[in-house]
Parts: C-alpha cells; structure tokens; sequence
C-alpha cells in the first residue's frame, strides 16, 4: 500500500471570556479537548500552537478575544516498519478500527518481534496511524488471546479513547475456561506488579497496580468453568493472574497454569483436546465504548474461536456421557 499524505492538523480558537487570564495550556486543554495537555504544551513550545500570531510558553496567560491558531502535522511515533498481512477488520470508520485478533500473533514490535506484529500490518493497512502513539493501539490482547482490539486512526479518538479507559467506561468482556468448578463468580481486587522472581511474570503483590476483575459462571463441567469475565481495570496478564490466584488458572496457560488436569474416566477424545489446547483459553468477545468524536454508544462481538469451540464441545459430550 502506498504511503498516505500526513494528517495536517488545522484548528483556531478564540479565548472566551470564561478563560480569561488563564495559562495558555490550560486555556488550549479547554478549547481543543480532543488532545491531551501535555501534547499541546509540546505543540506551544513548538510553536505549532500559536497565540494571535505569536509564540508563546505555555505559562503564558492570554486575555478574552484573543485567537488559538494550532497547525501541526504529526511526525511519526515510532520507527516501526510497515508488513502486509491478513487483517480480520470487523468495525471501520474514519476514527477507529475494530480487530478481531487471532491467536500467536504480537500486538507490538518488541526485542525478537520487531516484524510479523499487528502493528506492522496495522501501519502497511493504515499508514496514517504512524503518527498515532502507539500505532493507534490504546488497550492491548496477549500474544494468544483472541478477540476484539480497538484502534484510534487519528490523535483526535486516541485521546477520546484514553480518556473513557482512564474513566473506566469502556466495557470488556472475555470468555475463558478455568480450571476447577467454581460454585459462584465474584470480584478479584488484587493489586498487580512485577513477579519477585520471574521477570516474564506478573503476580499479586502488596505495592502494585490497583487491578479489578469481575466474573460469573456460564457453565459448569465435571472439573472445569466456563466464566465470563469483565475488567474494570486493565493491567498486563490481569485474567490470567487473577484466576491462578483464586487457584482457578486458566485451561492451557503457559505461564500461570503449568498442571494440566484431566478428569477421571475422561474419553480419548477430551484427554486429547486438552493435550492439544496449548494457548491460554481467554477471548475478548465483547466490546462496548462510546465513539470518540461522534458520542454515540458502539457494541461489537465476535463468536468464539474454532479451538475454544472444540474445547466447550469436549466438555460439554465429556459430562453428558458420564452422567447418562
């Protein structure tokens, strides 16, 4: 795909009488909502970011009447490199991209994944979100988690989007079989971080990150759960830390679920499913915000994964034959 002209940015303002003998940056914030204050004080001393002509310090105060002239065009974010590839694109507009990510696959370039992530075929797709931080991402699915991703195409819905997932008022919900019968779903607030001893790991620990997660039971089976799980906040391996801690790991987890349990008296055919399903069994099915620039309510889900179906469907057949 071609390189895309950059998205200049062109917007005046003038300082209402309300905002009278404020700091600048405080009066752009209040003018120019979709950005963020810290990325307008660096367009002021810029000088992208004008006041009746001239430049100024964000410091500086401006009177009633005075005119806001921003004219900016972003400079990319990150010198990561465009990659065609396959895209499941489920919602798309001229602010957001909907995807439906499929297992193994890296949402960011990192060391020993600098290609074949979603952001290189995000940025071969759209190669305006080269002058998105992040590439647009605002909220991020491990390697094999499946489901539903957003992206903002420009800085306008990226900051919109920060903003609801700061106020907690994007809703994400996940499906995942655990291991174990819960009797009944709860809350988990355990606070988050760094794994003592595993540095690839994260864990419960007394002075880490707030972290909530809410879940139900959809279905019991002979030794496993189907459970529904929404976050209210969204920290790195959140599920998957959160169920090993209620001694509830998720089927198939690498990292936090190294016993593979099979129930007694299982066919060969679910001792197989199990053996088989080597990824962590947790997909984003449900997606749920408010448009960024429109303000209008957007629901999108994705049906299972053909894997995580098969699985349902073993245990399912598995507790029907046993009680028959």
């Amino acid at each position: 795909m071609s390189k895309a002209e950059p998205q200049l940015i062109s917007l005046s303002a003038e300082v209402p009488h309300s905002l009278a003998g404020n700091r600048l940056d405080q009066i752009a914030a209040q003018l120019f909502t979709e950005y963020s204050r810290a990325r307008l004080q660096e367009w002021i001393k810029q000088g992208k970011l004008t006041l009746d002509g001239q430049h100024c310090r964000p410091r500086d105060t401006a009177e009633a009447g005075a005119v806001l002239l921003l004219e900016v065009e972003p400079e990319p974010v990150e010198n990561w490199t465009a990659q065609e590839m396959p895209l499941q694109v489920v919602y798309e507009d001229a602010d957001l991209l909907v995807i439906n990510k499929p297992a193994d696959l890296v949402v960011h370039p990192a060391a020993g994944h600098r290609q074949g992530t979603l952001v290189n075929g995000l940025l071969h797709y759209c190669p305006t979100l080269e002058s998105v931080p992040r590439a647009g991402i605002v909220h991020r699915l491990d390697k094999d988690t499946t489901g539903l991703l957003v992206v903002a195409k420009n800085l306008r819905s990226h900051n919109g989007l920060v903003q609801q997932l700061q106020a907690r008022t994007i809703s994400r919900q996940y499906q995942a079989v655990v291991q174990g019968v819960m009797t009944a779903g709860g809350t988990v607030s355990e606070p988050l971080g760094r794994h003592p001893v595993n540095r690839i790991k994260r864990a419960v620990v007394r002075n880490g990150q707030e972290a909530v997660t809410n879940y139900r039971v959809l279905k019991r089976f002979r030794a496993h759960t189907h459970i529904q799980v929404n976050l209210e906040t969204g920290r790195t391996h959140q599920i998957r830390v959160h169920m090993a801690h209620l001694k509830y790991p998720i089927v198939g987890d690498p990292l936090y679920n190294s016993r593979l349990q099979v129930p007694s008296a299982s066919s060969e055919l679910l001792k197989q499913v199990l053996l088989d399903f080597r990824r962590q069994a947790l997909h984003a099915w449900k997606l749920s915000l408010m448009h960024p620039l429109s303000g209008k309510e957007c629901n999108w889900e994705s049906t299972l994964p053909s894997d995580f179906e098969t699985l349902l469907k073993s245990l399912r057949d598995d507790r029907q034959v046993i009680e028959s």
